[in-house]
């Protein structure tokens, strides 16, 4: 139904312990100050990708990033939609303390870097205490929350951005479990290319990567990506795996799976 919703949009625009809140924030701000979100390719690694679906065109080993990215001429990709059950993040095998991942979607940062917008929620565990947080970013500009967005494992979340121009757009994330909606409207931003939709499980980067968390399996599904002329799903997409511990093990029309395998 968001689907649909989404399309109908388009086509009317186009007529440690565990850290505080205010902690976890400047974290966030500080992991996107030195950089944007974009893939540190392995270079001379292979692995063997399990695909659900043979559309892929390209596997790409990442340090940082596992989920599928639609990359296209500039002035292509006006909007991004996904859902995803929130998970349970798990300390991994032998590991204590900090660790955590963002789930996200995303417009740009993967062959256009020099802008991104995109929105999703970050899964912190801590010496078994867990914790979410959402949040929006138009890069260069810092990471800002959602406050007052209530998380919790197992809730439905629906991640959107669109571009109303390449300096205009919205985040919005919807919690399905709760009714929950917040919006954020965004004007007067650095310029999009609009030639990159995107799906993303990231290991994020503060100061160096973050102890990644067991996110164990995230299912984007419901997946578009807007153009002027309507929607389109990830088949054809270029996957990215991470090479120690986040695979695609599938992908369809429709949907992008991500599993943690460390």
């Amino acid at each position: 139904m968001f689907a649909l919703a989404l399309l109908q949009i388009i086509l009317a625009a186009t007529a440690l312990g565990v850290p505080t809140s205010q902690e976890r924030h400047a974290q966030r701000v500080a992991r996107r100050a030195a950089g944007p979100q974009v893939v540190d390719p392995v270079q001379g690694a292979s692995h063997p990708s399990a695909m659900a679906s043979g559309n892929i065109t390209n596997d790409v080993l990442t340090t940082n990033w596992a989920g599928a990215v639609l990359i296209a001429e500039p002035n292509t990709y006006i909007a991004a939609t996904g859902s995803f059950i929130v998970p349970t993040p798990r300390e991994p095998s032998g590991g204590t303390g900090f660790h955590s991942a963002s789930i996200w979607v995303g417009i740009d940062g993967d062959t256009c870097r020099s802008a991104i917008l995109q929105t999703g929620i970050d899964i912190t565990v801590s010496d078994g205490t867990i914790s979410y947080d959402a949040w929006y970013e138009w890069f260069p500009s810092p990471t800002s929350d959602f406050a007052g967005f209530t998380i919790r494992a197992g809730d439905n979340i629906s991640a959107t951005v669109i571009a109303d121009s390449l300096t205009s757009g919205t985040a919005t994330l919807i919690n399905y479990s709760t009714g929950q909606e917040v919006t954020k409207i965004l004007t007067s931003q650095p310029a999009l290319c609009l030639e990159n939709a995107e799906w993303i499980v990231e290991d994020y980067s503060m100061g160096g990567l973050v102890p990644f968390a067991n996110f164990g399996t995230v299912t984007f599904t419901d997946v578009l990506a807007g153009t002027s002329t309507g929607g389109i799903g990830p088949a054809g997409a270029t996957i990215f795996d991470i090479v120690k511990n986040g695979r695609v093990v599938g992908a369809s029309s429709s949907s992008v799976t991500v599993s943690y395998t460390g």
